[in-house]
């Protein structure tokens, strides 16, 4: 037969974790038609991957790229490092439902990741809705789909921080529900972040019962992962037993010095539960530097109501100063990663601002007040938006959890571009290249087989995917291509928007995006959904 595309001569790495194999593979309609030797004459276009390794396209089990993607459609940082579908909604933050009287809300609850000065619009309501408008806008790379916890507590409660009320509860699982009927594959939480974590575990188990009658995943970002590590996985256990629901936790780490060397408990948790049968795995980015917003470091009730009356209070001096000595007397991400390890990433109120150090900004201010009563003002000139990068991480804690069986390699990034601006945290564009150039081919922390199986077939059976993540006969085509002895990446905290090197094809859908370092200005990728995928 003929073949859109026949790549020859490649180490085959199909995903399975299976050692590589020598192979061509031919490419029609999108697909993957065939295996083995396969005549040049037969394809419309030929690559010569002699040298290089094939494997599936990487899939990132947890991104942020569909509150970018409608701005940034060529998804330029993701799609670059070889991601050709991308798990977004994670975190409890995802772009709908929309509850056009709280729609306010969501866009302060937002507003650090939204694209500045682009006009979103804001024209939906469902995810089915928004899930059309990114079709119609055409995207570079495949989106997969959770709802939040948070956006739909939004929707239902807005930022009260209390339990919901009977009824309450009840509009939240219909909308959690439809969000479903609409191709989400499944729930994320963020238990860290208002008002997500105003939520009772109650809530949470509630919930993912309407997730277990549609057999659909639960994500979390857990409630603590610094001194309530330990009891925070057990609370997502808990929430996945109870409902017999597969459970992700995201972005596995301990924060802070004191508590390095817990995730090899918590593994071990997990690992006990597996025995139990309750399907519990986790992911992990491999940085000691995590990024978030900036007010993820006030005590959580100050944030009750939204952004505004967080604002209010800060400017409230009795109720400043409770916050200052809260800071001061209790554990927190500025205590953890010291003033100098936390660095401003995006500030659109403060361009200034970006790359510097809390430290740094606090030295600059020569304020005679405490170091967090400068952080507080800085707060309210920046209205409390900004994005941060926080170092609180231990190496060989990372190394030990990327290097597990339950652990999937992830971004935890959105798309991004230099025009962009800004210090974005360097797994916008390094993440995948890092892992098979760092910690496989420099470090040999894990064989190349298995780190792919990592990046491909794990998620996607984690998620629910069975088109892709495998090189396999029938199969949807998304390929990378690559040189294991030149990719790495060039990203760096002090120059983040710099792409990989050593890839030389990206394919998408059965169609080339990406060709020795230029992306075609085409773009193949599509939201995916649960009901017709397999």
């Amino acid at each position: 037969m003929a073949y859109d595309i026949v790549i020859k001569n490649a180490r085959v790495i199909d995903g399975t974790g299976s050692p590589w194999f020598r192979a061509d593979i031919g490419i029609a309609d999108g697909k993957i038609r065939n295996m083995g030797i396969i005549p040049k004459a037969d394809a419309k276009q030929f690559i010569d991957a002699e040298g290089m390794a094939a494997c599936p396209g990487f899939i990132d089990l947890h991104n942020h790229s569909d509150i970018t993607a409608p701005a940034l459609p060529g998804c330029e940082s993701n799609i670059m490092q070889g991601i050709t579908t991308a798990v977004v909604g994670n975190c409890g933050l995802s772009m709908a439902p929309v509850n056009k009287q709280s729609i306010g809300l969501l866009k302060e609850y937002l507003a650090p990741f939204l694209v500045k000065d682009f006009d979103y619009g804001w024209d939906w309501q469902t995810l089915g809705e928004y899930n059309e408008n990114i079709n119609r806008t055409q995207i570079a790379m495949n989106l997969v789909p959770l709802v939040g916890h948070g956006t739909l507590r939004i929707a239902v409660a807005g930022f009260k921080n209390e339990p919901l009320s009977a009824q309450e509860m009840e509009k939240m699982k219909r909308l959690l529900a439809e969000s479903l009927e609409d191709g989400a594959f499944g729930m994320s939480s963020g238990l860290i972040y208002p008002p997500g974590c105003y939520a009772p575990s109650e809530e949470l188990i509630e919930l993912g019962a309407v997730l277990s009658a549609y057999g659909k995943v639960y994500t979390t970002h857990i409630r603590d992962e610094a001194d309530q590590l330990i009891e925070s996985v057990e609370e997502a256990i808990r929430v996945g037993e109870q409902n017999g629901i597969p459970v992700q936790i995201s972005h596995h780490k301990a924060i802070g010095e004191k508590n390095w060397g817990k995730v090899r408990t918590t593994l071990k948790m997990m690992e006990t539960a597996r025995k139990r049968g309750v399907d519990i795995s986790c992911e992990a980015y491999p940085y000691i530097a995590g990024s978030t917003t900036i007010t993820s470091i006030l005590p959580i009730w100050v944030m009750e109501g939204g952004v505004e009356q967080m604002l209010q209070r800060l400017g409230q001096i009795e109720i400043r100063e409770k916050i200052i000595r809260e800071l001061e007397e209790s554990g927190n991400d500025i205590k953890s990663a010291g003033w100098d390890g936390v660095v401003i990433a995006s500030c659109p109120p403060k361009p200034s601002y970006e790359g510097k150090s809390l430290e740094t900004i606090v030295a600059e201010k020569n304020s005679t007040d405490s170091p967090y009563a400068v952080f507080i003002d800085l707060l309210l000139e920046i209205s409390g938006n900004s994005t941060v990068v926080k170092f609180f991480m231990d190496e060989t804690d990372v190394k030990h959890v990327l290097s597990n069986p339950l652990s999937a390699i992830i971004s935890d990034s959105w798309s991004t571009t230099p025009l962009t601006g800004g210090k974005p945290h360097p797994r916008c564009y390094g993440t995948f290249p890092r892992v098979l150039g760092k910690y496989v081919r420099e470090e040999k922390l894990m064989p190349l087989e298995t780190a792919v199986q990592k990046m491909t077939s794990l998620p996607a059976s984690k998620i629910g995917l069975f088109d892709r993540g495998v090189i396999k006969r029938g199969l949807q085509a998304d390929i990378v291509v690559f040189d294991p002895e030149k990719i790495s990446d060039q990203a760096t905290f002090e120059t983040p928007h710099q792409y990989p090197v050593g890839i030389a094809y990206i394919m998408v859908n059965g169609n080339i995006a990406v060709e020795n370092g230029k992306q075609n200005p085409l773009r193949f990728g599509k939201v995916l959904s649960c009901t017709d995928n397999g």
